[in-house]
């Protein structure tokens, strides 16, 4: 074997060595590193994505509801609440968000007895897991205003204190 057949091989030896220990940094940081970024700021993005793509051409784009939000069509239904300061959203705790998110409106509202609205909220329960609505709630809790946040964190408090889910 000539001398330049031998540091070819070296060279190639170490190349081979060189993309290993990267592919092993990368796979690391992949298991070890990156699942501790799912922090808030994950969350949020996450959610915000499923929002736009499931709920924004309802309730707007920047959670901004339907014009005339507030004013109940010949039907019984209003259009959609907005989601951000402005709507009633935060009146409510997780546990009926999340069951409204998941059933649907009608179901909802009739089994809690209201028959005076009518609701044109889509079940999204068998598009959404729990992982995906926890993320747009978490998306559009933190486009409210503190107080709005504080005071509907409490609620949901309240009500899982009482048994709520």
């Amino acid at each position: 074997m000539n001398e330049r057949n031998v540091s070819d091989r070296s060279v190639m030896i170490n190349l081979a060595i060189v993309v290993g220990l990267l592919a092993a940094v990368v796979i690391g940081v992949l298991v070890f590193v990156a699942p501790k970024f799912e922090g808030e700021g994950y969350a949020v993005a996450r959610g915000q994505a499923i929002y736009n793509a499931n709920c924004a051409s309802c309730h707007g784009a920047d959670l901004q509801g339907a014009e005339n939000w507030q004013v109940q069509g010949e039907d019984g239904s209003y259009p959609a609440p907005p989601h951000n300061g402005d709507g009633h959203t935060f009146h409510h705790p997780d546990s009926m968000l999340i069951d409204y998110i998941k059933r649907g409106g009608a179901v909802v509202l009739a089994e809690m007895g209201v028959d005076s609205v009518k609701s044109g909220m889509p079940a999204f329960g068998d598009v959404l897991d729990d992982g995906e609505i926890a993320n747009v709630l978490d998306y559009i809790k933190s486009t409210w205003p503190e107080e709005a946040r504080a005071n509907q964190a409490r609620l949901t408090a309240a009500d899982e204190a009482a048994g709520g889910s």
